[in-house]
């Protein structure tokens, strides 16, 4: 081997597209498009009007990749802040007012949710989940039904795939439950876009919240897309100035919402074939995984989930060791949500599901996306291979 090939870094596999995907080359190009323009998109003359067009044209994007009018897209700075947005007592729906008296969520959602928001956490009830991690819609209509004989009307919020399982929610279902008992429905769709169909219609929801960086737009952009043009939380969040139809003060991020709407684009144009593509890889890598490594688990195996995502539990391990020694063999996995300032501790999800603390320790995250390729796969089951019998004390076993 000569000196260069010494001198030449490791190539890095990036598995943790559920926390962010890198951007797509479209994206960037649309967002340089934008940075070399000048203008403001509430400005009157020229230069205001063409960056208010960029505005309404990834306002389209975004409308047709979920199947919603475009009327009825607010964009944010990413989907935390979208949630908390619809997360109030105070909702329109269909130009109605609908006072809202709790927030009914899973027990699985993102922590941007089951704080509660702007519903003071008193009023905020939490649903069980089953074993592999979905709903118990049982328990959903029967506190539901309780709310309602009670007088109180209930804003529903359940998150359509789960970030750190994958595993696929009853939405659909759920959505009907809801309005069967008067409530609004809520749905945090931030991991579907281009892993799933995503149709507003078919799920039944009020509202629904996705994010530009997790479809291969840019961090910092992100949406809140109601079911009707007239369903509006009636507080915004940020007050101010009229922009995003008074709902989100503030000059918008144009170049951002650019990269956002190209990335929709391609998600609605390639969707399908890309998540064929990604369960075929995944598919290969749990395999290796389960045969390669005594006593691993797949979370949620049992059950529709993402084809993308793999929770995989390694018995006796611990995963914040696990992640930092995979890191260190140039590979980038997760220990759950990558959404708590990097914090590595017990999985909320996994212990709604009934896993044991010991085991829930031992979990790590792998998430591919639309730049993974055969060879990451390769490269993060050999690097598995080398690392997870080190740190068991045990023999290496050949490939």
């Amino acid at each position: 081997m000569n000196g260069a090939a010494l001198d030449r870094p490791a190539r890095r596999v990036f598995l943790d597209h559920n926390a962010t995907t890198p951007l797509r080359p479209a994206a960037r190009a649309a967002m340089l498009d934008v940075l070399a323009a000048s203008g403001n998109a509430s400005s009157v003359h020229a230069d205001g009007r063409a960056a208010r067009g960029v505005v309404e044209a990834a306002r389209t994007a975004v409308a047709r990749l979920v199947g919603a009018p475009s009327a009825a897209i607010v964009f944010t700075s990413g989907a935390t802040e979208a949630n908390a947005l619809v997360l109030h007592p105070d909702l329109e729906i269909a130009g109605q007012n609908q006072a809202c008296d709790v927030l009914v969520t899973s027990a699985v959602e993102h922590p941007s949710v089951l704080r509660g928001h702007r519903f003071p956490i008193a009023q905020v009830e939490s649903i069980p989940v089953d074993a592999d991690g979905r709903l118990v819609l049982d328990a959903l209509e029967q506190v539901l039904a309780g709310h309602a004989a009670a007088g109180r009307r209930a804003l529903v919020s359940l998150m359509l795939a789960n970030n750190e399982t994958g595993v696929i929610q009853p939405v659909t279902a759920a959505s009907a439950l809801a309005h069967a008992h008067g409530a609004v429905m809520h749905c945090d769709a931030v991991q579907a876009p281009g892993r799933m169909s995503l149709d507003m219609a078919t799920l039944g929801v009020d509202f629904l919240t996705i994010s530009s960086h997790k479809i291969g737009g840019p961090q910092g952009a992100g949406a809140l897309v109601a079911a009707h043009p007239h369903s509006r939380p009636r507080v915004p969040l940020i007050a101010g100035g009229g922009q995003e139809r008074g709902l989100r003060a503030g000059t918008e991020n144009v170049a951002a919402i650019a990269g956002f709407g190209a990335a929709a684009v391609i998600c609605a144009a390639q969707g399908g074939e890309e998540a064929g593509r990604l369960r075929g890889l995944r598919d290969r890598l749990e395999k290796e995984i389960v045969e390669r490594f005594q006593g691993s688990q797949v979370a949620g195996a049992g059950v529709e989930r993402l084809p993308n995502t793999t929770s995989v539990i390694f018995a006796g391990l611990k995963a914040e060791t696990l992640v930092i020694a995979l890191d260190l063999a140039h590979v980038s996995v997760s220990a759950g949500s990558a959404c708590s300032s990097g914090k590595v501790g017990p999985s909320h999800v996994l212990a709604a599901m009934g896993v044991g603390d010991a085991a829930a320790g031992g979990a790590i995250r792998l998430s591919l996306g639309w730049s993974s390729c055969d060879e990451d796969v390769d490269v993060a089951i050999a690097a598995l291979g080398r690392v997870v019998p080190r740190l068991l004390n045990r023999p290496v076993r050949a490939a």
